[in-house]
């Protein structure tokens, strides 16, 4: 959503743009709710899961260049024979004109803010409502009620309607520790895959490297172990006692992946350090990395390890086109 934002704002600087969201999906589907692509007269941005959907949809975002900003349709696509499909799902989705001021909403989204949209006769109103700061390693209680997204079936909203922006759903948290070779290049793959990077350094001169965020090892130690239950984490420092204590905290919380870069002696360290000070070490993953794919360069390395924490995650039922 991050770089939707940038995109959305290049787009602005240069002419009209359409933003296509999906707000709802029953059955199989190719993409999920709040999936989103950014629509100009010549190109796109992301996409709404490809193939027959998303070529008739790019139609009718093209066709609403013209109208004013803020203009908007909500439609209904049964992702059957009309569509010369066989997924047997259905999707439910917003096409608008984007106004000036939509980079800071899309932004607002990828931070973690709730977004509600309120529409118009003619243009959408969005507003953020206080609540959690979802962002790994963030917390946040709610403060304030949100009204729940769209169904995928029922009348079709009409001007007055009030509901949630949807977020897509399977963006699992990935914190990584460590700005290093390793590092750089597990954060230069991420972009695309549905995890949540949060990435993170204690070394000032790491700041040269955009997405690092600066923070204290005390603060770095906290964040692994209090990390969601839904989490990832990789620990890859310049420091093999930061990288133990970072371990050893992430083992005390709830992340169900640590993967800790390693040989098998560095392993056989750590799990007896970790035998001494009483932590279990069953979800401890070191070396890192899918077996069988050789090679130590960091490309390697992060291509391996970003497809064994996939490859963890729960399939999603129903996906596909």
């Amino acid at each position: 959503m991050a770089d939707l934002a940038d995109a959305a704002r290049a787009a602005l600087a240069e002419g009209p743009a359409a933003l296509v969201t999906i707000l709802a999906t029953e059955g199989s589907a190719p993409r999920g709710a709040g999936a989103r692509m950014l629509v100009t007269g010549a190109a796109l941005h992301g996409t709404i899961g490809g193939g027959a959907l998303e070529w008739r949809v790019t139609e009718q975002a093209r066709a609403i260049l013209a109208l004013p900003p803020g203009s908007w349709r909500v439609q209904d696509y049964p992702l059957g024979p009309l569509l010369g499909q066989c997924c047997g799902g259905r999707v439910r989705l917003l096409v608008e004109r984007l106004a000036p001021d939509a980079p800071d909403w899309i932004g607002a989204i990828a931070q973690g803010a709730d977004i509600v949209a309120r529409l118009g006769v003619d243009t959408i109103a969005r507003v953020a409502i206080p609540g959690e700061d979802r962002r790994p390693g963030r917390r946040g209680p709610l403060r304030g009620p949100v009204p729940r997204p769209l169904a995928a079936r029922g009348p079709l909203p009409e001007a007055g309607a009030e509901f949630a922006e949807p977020v897509e759903a399977g963006g699992a948290p990935l914190l990584l520790f460590g700005a290093g070779h390793v590092g750089r290049a597990i954060a230069d793959r991420a972009p695309g895959l549905p995890l949540r990077l949060a990435w993170f350094d204690s070394r000032a001169d790491m700041a040269e490297h955009p997405g690092v965020m600066l923070a204290e090892e005390a603060a770095m130690i906290d964040c692994a172990r209090t990390a969601p239950a839904d989490a990832a984490i990789l620990i890859v420092t310049h420091d093999h006692a930061l990288d133990y204590r970072l371990t050893a905290a992430a083992l005390s919380g709830a992340a169900p992946y640590v993967g800790l870069i390693g040989s098998g002696t560095k392993r056989a360290r750590f799990l007896s350090r970790l035998a001494a000070d009483a932590i279990d070490p069953s979800r401890l993953v070191c070396p890192i990395g899918l077996p069988g794919i050789p090679g130590k360069e960091p490309a390697v390395i992060a291509i391996a390890t970003l497809a064994q924490i996939l490859s963890a995650r729960p399939s999603a039922p129903g996906a596909g086109a």
